[in-house]
């Protein structure tokens, strides 16, 4: 089984490509929390698989609290292949080493960690409207895909993963996520069509539509910047840089 959490596509067509070659199945985060889904059991020789994107150098607050919660059913007579990997746009940070941390509250342990680099989509910062810059990334991304599955079928034992920050910067940096998470950051423009699309992919259900409009009803969301990416018009922005930096979708989800 292989678990991802995904807003705007890159994580999951990862997870997709994995799952294709390993033929496991892709279970998304974002339906288990919402179903309050959080045993699983292990079928008779599984890997598991977590594919995640990083934020603030390190995890989604949302695949945290998946993590913490997660109740794996594993044979006692077998040793449970288990990895990560982390999709990126700068760095890895300690994506890795923070799923390996919840995991070993569990009894487990992550065997292999990967990365693969891709469009950052954190665009309160970085620019997304250089498309020739964006094909060139998302085809570099195959290669590191493919050396991924590969070790992963293998069943490699490792750090794999690239450009990563000490964990001493990390907890510096993370806990600003906290302060970033605050929607009141969003607003929302005049071309807004009330199509409702941001409301039903928020991940946390953080949006509700009131009067034909999106209105953030929580505090504090995983700031996946999902509805701002997704939304038809390009109506909704995050601070006052994102609407020069544009939009990104996954091409090939």
């Amino acid at each position: 089984m292989i678990f991802y959490f995904s807003a705007t596509g890159n994580s999951k067509y990862v997870a997709l490509k994995i799952a294709a070659e390993t033929k496991e199945e892709p279970i998304a985060i974002a339906d288990c929390v919402k179903n309050q889904q959080f045993t699983f059991v292990e079928k008779d020789k599984e890997k598991i698989g977590f594919v995640t994107p990083t934020y603030f150098w390190g995890l989604p607050t949302i695949v945290g609290e998946f993590l913490e919660k997660l109740e794996l059913k594993i044979p006692d007579s077998h040793h449970s292949y288990i990895y990560h990997v982390a999709t990126f746009g700068t760095t890895t940070g300690q994506a890795g080493r923070m799923v390996d941390e919840i995991l070993k509250k569990r009894g487990l342990s992550l065997d292999g960690m990967f990365s693969v680099q891709m469009p950052d989509t954190w665009t309160p910062i970085f620019d997304l409207t250089d498309k020739e810059k964006i094909e060139k990334i998302n085809h570099n991304a195959e290669m590191q895909i493919d050396e991924a599955i590969e070790k992963i079928k293998w069943e490699f034992f490792g750090d794999f993963s690239c450009r990563k920050i000490p964990m001493f910067a990390v907890k510096l940096f993370y806990p600003q996520y906290e302060k970033q998470r605050k929607t009141k950051h969003f607003t929302v423009g005049d071309s807004c069509i009330g199509c409702g699309l941001c409301a039903r992919k928020c991940p946390v259900e953080a949006i509700e539509m009131q009067g034909g409009k999106p209105v953030w009803v929580k505090e504090k969301c995983t700031l996946c910047l999902g509805c701002l990416h997704r939304c038809p018009k390009f109506a909704i922005q995050y601070g006052r840089k994102t609407k020069k930096h544009g939009q990104y979708v996954n091409p090939n989800v």
